[in-house]
């Protein structure tokens, strides 16, 4: 047994499987594929028409106050308030409001894992 500077050490046994590397395995991406209505004229409308109404700004309220985030400097949605999947008009503009991309994802995550029952 090997000693050290603050006593006999213990060798260790080599792994039972060789790894060849300690990078993650590639997992194949499935293309996410967008619905027909989003390229639709109706759904292009439509979104034009959210994204005016609400002066290209981000109309999600944290904490009483207004999203500050808009077009030009900031991307944003016109995302359905009741979603497609749940029902949602799919070209009324009063099922629509106009978010930047992290309210977006916020809203959507927190939809989907209510839909998921979480």
């Amino acid at each position: 047994m090997p000693i050290g500077p603050r006593g006999p050490r213990i060798k260790t046994a080599p792994p039972r499987v060789a790894s060849n590397s300690s990078k993650r395995v590639p997992v194949e991406r499935i293309a996410k594929q967008k619905a027909p209505i989003y390229n639709s004229k109706q759904f292009l409308a439509w979104r034009a028409q959210v994204i005016a109404k609400a002066g290209g700004r981000c109309e999600a309220v944290d904490n009483g106050r207004r999203c500050q985030r808009g077009h030009p400097d900031h991307r944003v949605y016109a995302d359905h308030r009741v979603e497609l999947k749940d029902g949602g008009a799919p070209f009324d503009v009063r099922n629509g409001q106009c978010l930047c991309a992290s309210h977006h994802v916020q809203k959507t995550l927190r939809n989907r894992g209510t839909r998921l029952g979480r």
